[in-house]
């Protein structure tokens, strides 16, 4: 849908968008970074003001780029796993917010790894998304970027330190690693996560859901 066409839709029917409509339209067409986007800007994220529960990540992948939807890899297939939902439900934007530190994939470095999220977007977009959204139950601070900016200043000296004093954050917060196949390694050091810190996640998930 063209950028504008909504406002155009519900000024037509009679209606006024919100604020949220309003900025979400900014968002989506920006195109501040797009000099440094080797794949070209698509601003991706996933919010309502309903929603209870709120995931953050890093950046979205080349998949999520090439469809714009969240987390539709392998990696979102293991987040789905640990906070025990279906797709169906992950993607209701009326009960889940999705909303990473930038909104566009920002391309791979020499290594073929994802490279760190552009720190434009969240100067730009973040404080003024945040305001207009609603006071979330929980929010899953995926990885390291999202733990520095919603913690503001909490976060331990490593992001598996971070994690691993979950009970600190919790509930308003949950420190997460990164569900990528890269991060099966730390996950089999610390077992600790998965039989301490994933039933109370999925404890806490059911219990915002069901709200």
């Amino acid at each position: 849908m063209p950028i504008g066409s909504l406002q155009a839709q519900m000024l037509k029917r009679g209606e006024h968008p919100s604020e949220l409509d309003q900025l979400l339209a900014q968002v989506r067409a920006c195109r501040l970074c797009e000099a440094h986007l080797p794949h070209g800007p698509r601003p991706v994220l996933h919010v309502s003001t309903t929603a209870k529960l709120c995931i953050v990540s890093q950046a979205p992948g080349l998949r999520v780029h090439e469809t714009g939807l969240s987390f539709n890899d392998a990696s979102g297939d293991r987040l789905r796993e640990w906070m025990g939902v279906d797709r169906a439900t992950f993607y209701d934007e009326s009960k889940v917010a999705i909303a990473a530190m930038a909104f566009c994939f920002p391309g791979y470095n020499a290594q073929g790894h994802d490279l760190p999220p552009r720190p434009e977007c969240a100067a730009t977009w973040r404080e003024r998304l945040f305001a207009a959204l609603p006071q979330f139950q929980t929010t899953l601070l995926v990885g390291s970027y999202a733990q520095a900016w919603h913690l503001r200043g909490r976060t331990k000296p490593t992001m598996g330190a971070t994690v691993r004093a979950w009970r600190e954050y919790a509930p308003r917060y949950i420190p997460l690693p990164h569900p990528s196949w890269r991060n099966s390694g730390w996950l089999k050091k610390n077992p600790w996560f998965a039989e301490e810190l994933l039933p109370y996640l999925r404890r806490r998930v059911r219990r915002v859901l069901s709200d």
